[in-house]
């Protein structure tokens, strides 16, 4: 089994990669090949892995790494959502050129029809939304990331229908909570309110209590790509892009449950200074979804807040508080 994964260094790609090596097989295949591509190299200490630092918006480079014809290929690279925001020629250039790039590359070798896992989002859709959005509500994507996602979606399901490949996009809820530092996603803050009061430091909370939004955790968009590589396309039929399970939370709810895990001490090292511009993106989002399509392909992810505080405590600060 030959794997690609395009957007390996950052924190889904990297902890993928740590996963499938781990386990060793993926499809019921044992995995002999991994070649980890990113704009930095990434670091794997594997013989199983091969590195590559380079761009994805040149063409050749992206042509030559699906020339080794890889079984499945995670396609995870992007820049994130307010970096895109705010820089339109690179948002387009990466997140739908980069995209077009590794799908032509695809269709010009006759007869190789690879498992494609795109990693979408929720982005996809815009407001109005109603109370619970549908897997099938209509993409009306509000920001540049966004319509992005929806474009390479289409994309996706129209190069599948024509055999080119086996694709299935997932739409990725807020992923929380993020290891690392702060990055430049205008969804950043839902881990930065509970990641750095954790090991003693400051977060600014940019929006009001009452936003509520749609969050997984690490370990489940893990599941979510591994699920998405194994699951019977049959079964997925001609709509192959999904909304990813997760919960439903407000950001107010979500510092009360960092102060009934941690105590008042950490909780209070989350300030709130409003920040326009976050809130007008987030205003635009939706806020939960009803995810039973994917549940019952198999699709699954936590069901209380608190296990993902868990979950980070456990595999990012060694089970330690700071």
């Amino acid at each position: 089994m030959k794997i690609l994964v395009l957007g390996a260094a950052g924190m889904v790609g990297r902890k993928l990669i740590e996963k499938l090596l781990e386990t060793g097989t993926l499809r019921g295949e044992t995995v002999d090949a991994i070649h980890a591509f990113d704009v930095v190299e990434p670091l794997f200490d594997d013989a199983r892995v091969t590195v590559q630092a380079g761009n994805i918006t040149d063409a050749s480079t992206v042509d030559a790494m699906v020339d080794a014809k890889p079984h499945v290929i995670f396609h995870l690279a992007a820049i994130v959502s307010g970096e895109a925001e705010a820089d339109f020629e690179k948002g387009y250039s990466i997140n739908l050129g980069g995209t077009n790039n590794l799908f032509d590359a695809i269709v010009s070798r006759e007869g190789y029809v690879p498992r494609v896992v795109y990693a979408s989002s929720i982005a996809v859709f815009g407001a109005p939304f109603p109370d619970t959005v549908a897997d099938d509500f209509h993409l009306t994507p509000l920001t540049s990331y966004g319509t992005q996602k929806a474009i390479g979606e289409l994309l996706l399901a129209d190069y599948t229908r024509k055999g080119h490949m086996d694709g299935v996009g997932i739409r990725l809820p807020t992923i929380v909570v993020r290891p690392g530092k702060p990055n430049a996603a205008a969804s950043g803050f839902f881990s930065n309110i509970i990641r750095e009061p954790l090991v003693g430091e400051a977060a600014n909370l940019p929006v009001d209590d009452d936003v509520m939004h749609w969050m997984a955790s690490p370990r489940s968009a893990v599941h979510f790509c591994v699920h998405a590589a194994e699951v019977d396309g049959e079964k997925v039929g001609p709509r192959r892009n999904l909304s990813m399970p997760g919960l439903a939370i407000t950001t107010g709810e979500m510092v009360d449950a960092l102060r009934n895990y941690a105590g008042d001490e950490v909780a209070n090292r989350v300030t709130r200074k409003p920040d326009a511009t976050i809130k007008a993106i987030v205003d635009n989002w939706p806020r939960r979804f009803d995810a039973s399509r994917a549940e019952s392909l198999g699709f699954k992810a936590e069901a209380k807040f608190d296990d993902l505080i868990a979950a980070h405590v456990e595999d990012e600060l060694g089970g330690k508080i700071g």
